[in-house]
């Protein structure tokens, strides 16, 4: 491939934020250097996640609009050190390709050097056996093959060979490194992403998966201690991990006009691991130090504040020391669980934690909460074990994205409505493991049949059921059964294709723009043609879906 356009870096894009993906919780296992502050592994994973995900919503094939598209996503989604470089690496690769339809082989190598020179403008103080170092290593060994390469393809393959050779070499940069016997996360988290790009443009499988030992097995031998044990709490100079976005404001602009450089000058006197990173709106901000309350008061003279997070990383220290101390023959024992799950409705919300919910995120058809949102309602709850119901099948992913890159326990039942997310909290046994509560949940969701009532967007036509705009539709099982202008025909019929002989209970749930006595009606009505079953009515006050039936 001698050139590649705007929708064919779309995809490498997303087959490197896969490969990231599925090796975060290894990158994590490597730990982060020099101090302790926060995953690695989660940390790019997510930065490359909003990455991704801007990009498929706005590729195109003028590559250069597209690659913007990815340097945004990756910038507003940027955690920790690693996920500010990493952005920092892609701001400048964007910037360089701003103007181009398509780029060849030296245009992409002189980007990928122009993006290391922007990512150690961002680092106050740059450190080698990094992911820098293995970025910088890596562009240099395009730009040295630039004109020896047959196309992308084979200079993909030197960029990844040299990014696996430099980050094994981390190591002799960084002695903690060596004596713990570990790479550079940050640095392996970039080669994935380079092997997911290399396989998109080689039209080939993603490579394995690697392997993380459990904790246990991590703390047999002194060769795989963490980074942090070799370190005293009490050497950390700074001792806040403080992050924050200022939105540039206009008026405050006028009196203190922005300049990247100042403003990254004026920081480095509050503490060190400084990353600053702007664009014409934003300013995102990561710096260790001592007073985050005077770094956040200096970003304010600039705008407003948000995304703002602070972590005490003295306790992080200490937490890690004493998850390293712990005996493998005693290992620590989990046993708080939580289930969080999804739905649109604040009735829904109710019942779901009425039977078990610890959570409920707001959700569904239309808004498909993201993986951080995820991870975030989980996060605030603090369990030890979770298990995460999706109730929707365009969450599933993310959901299941949200467990693999969680530190605890976690598993998906992967329920695709709210009555296969209701039978599968009734059937949660607190004291079985994850493992067997996500099998026996999934088991109770399967026998459950799912019936749902909306209306048409357009005219069209779905397994020989005829749809007129603005008609009713019934679902069942996810198949469109029935269409008609009104809705008790339609929820009628709907009930009629879903219960059978062998069912024992009906459960309504009506949305928000139905009226009580209404429900009442049709619960009547199921009553008196199906009188076998009993019939229960909720307050869904859900949108969009007048009716949601649940048949068991």
């Amino acid at each position: 491939m001698s050139s590649i356009n705007g929708l064919q870096f779309a995809k490498m894009v997303e087959m490197g934020a896969h490969h990231l993906h599925q090796n975060a919780d290894y990158v994590d296992s490597l730990n982060v250097f020099p101090v302790p502050d926060g995953d690695t592994g989660t940390n790019m994973n997510l930065s490359m996640t909003s990455g991704a995900k801007e990009t498929g919503l706005n590729a195109q094939e003028h590559i250069g609009m597209t690659a913007q598209a990815f340097s945004k996503g990756l910038l507003m989604g940027a955690r920790g050190n690693s996920g500010v470089i990493l952005s920092q690496l892609f701001r400048g690769f964007s910037k360089q390709i701003e103007s181009e339809s398509e780029v060849n082989v030296e245009q992409f190598a002189e980007a990928l050097q122009y993006g290391v020179e922007t990512a150690y403008k961002a680092v106050m103080k740059p450190v080698e056996g990094t992911i820098l170092t293995v970025a910088k290593d890596a562009a240099n060994a395009a730009v040295s093959h630039k004109e020896q390469a047959a196309d992308l393809t084979e200079l993909m393959e030197i960029i990844v060979e040299e990014a696996k050779a430099s980050l094994k070499r981390t190591p002799d940069l960084l002695p903690v490194l060596k004596e713990v016997g570990v790479v550079d996360s940050g640095g392996q988290g970039l080669v994935y992403v380079y092997e997911g790009f290399l396989a998109c443009l080689k039209g080939e499988d993603l490579p394995a998966k690697t392997v993380v030992h459990s904790m246990e097995d991590l703390v047999k031998t002194e060769h795989h201690r963490s980074v942090q044990s070799f370190m005293n709490t009490e050497d950390i100079e700074f001792g806040y991990c403080t992050e924050f976005m200022v939105k540039l404001d206009a008026d405050k602009l006028h009196e203190k006009p922005f300049d990247e450089d100042t403003f990254r000058q004026d920081l480095s006197e509050l503490g060190d691991s400084l990353l600053v990173i702007s664009d014409d709106e934003v300013v995102k901000v990561h710096i260790h130090t001592e007073e985050p309350g005077d770094a956040l008061s200096y970003g304010q003279k600039y705008g407003s504040l948000t995304k703002m997070k602070i972590e005490n990383m003295r306790e992080q220290h200490s937490d890690i020391m004493e998850r390293d101390s712990i005996p493998t023959a005693t290992p620590k024992q989990q046993h708080k669980y939580a289930i969080v799950t999804v739905s649109m409705g604040s009735g829904i919300a109710e019942l779901l934690k009425s039977i078990g919910a610890s959570a409920v995120i707001e959700g569904g058809q239309t808004m498909n909460p993201s993986t951080e949102d995820i991870i975030k309602a989980i996060e605030e709850i603090g369990a030890e074990k979770v298990l995460i119901l999706p109730n929707n099948k365009n969450i599933i992913m993310a959901a299941e994205q949200a467990a693999d890159v969680l530190s605890i326990e976690a598993a998906v039942v992967p329920t695709k409505s709210v009555p296969e997310g209701l039978a599968a909290i009734l059937a949660f046994n607190p004291e079985a493991t994850v493992e067997k509560n996500a099998q026996t949940m999934k088991e109770a969701a399967s026998s459950v049949k799912t019936g749902q009532v909306t209306y048409a967007v357009r005219d069209t036509s779905i397994d020989g059921v005829t749809i007129q705009k603005d008609d009713f539709i019934g679902i069942a099982q996810g198949k469109i059964t029935s269409s008609a202008p009104s809705l008790d025909d339609v929820t009628k019929s709907l009930a009629a294709s879903l219960i059978d002989e062998d069912d024992e209970i009906v459960t309504i749930i009506y949305g928000e723009d139905v009226a009580s006595d209404e429900a009442e009606k049709i619960a009547a009505y199921i009553e008196e043609q199906f009188d076998f079953v009993d019939v229960e009515l909720y307050a869904g006050k859900q949108p969009l879906y007048p009716y949601i039936l649940s048949v068991e």
